[in-house]
Formats: C-alpha cells, sequence, structure tokens
C-alpha cells in the first residue's frame, strides 16, 4: 500500500494536469471561440500543452 501510495504521489503533477489542465484549456478555448493551430482539435491541443506543462512540472519539479 505505501508503494502505491509514493507512485500516486510521485506522479501527482502529471495526474493534475491530465485530470484538471488539460480539461480547463480545452472548455476555455472551445468557450473563447479559439481555434487551435496546424488543424488540431481543441482537446489534442490542449493534451499537448497541459501535458507538456504537466510533464515539465513533474521532471524540473516545479510548475513555472
Amino acid at each position: 500500500m505505501e508503494k502505491i501510495i509514493r507512485a500516486i504521489i510521485y506522479l501527482l503533477p502529471l495526474i493534475f494536469a491530465f485530470g484538471f489542465l488539460v480539461p480547463v484549456i480545452a472548455q476555455g478555448m472551445a468557450a473563447l471561440g479559439w481555434t487551435p493551430p496546424f488543424g488540431l482539435t481543441v482537446f489534442t491541443f490542449a493534451l499537448i500543452i497541459g501535458g507538456g506543462w504537466g510533464l515539465f512540472a513533474q521532471i524540473k519539479g516545479r510548475w513555472i
């Protein structure tokens, strides 16, 4: 049980990014009527931005 909790805590930046940031980015873009570049869908663009930001936080240990 302790190993599972440690794994969850270790992956918390990615869990937050995919569970919170990606939907917020996608819904924000849809609400504002923005279209993503390169013909991507709104959700794909949100996955790239939110996932990249979460990966950065995972590697660096900080969000900014």
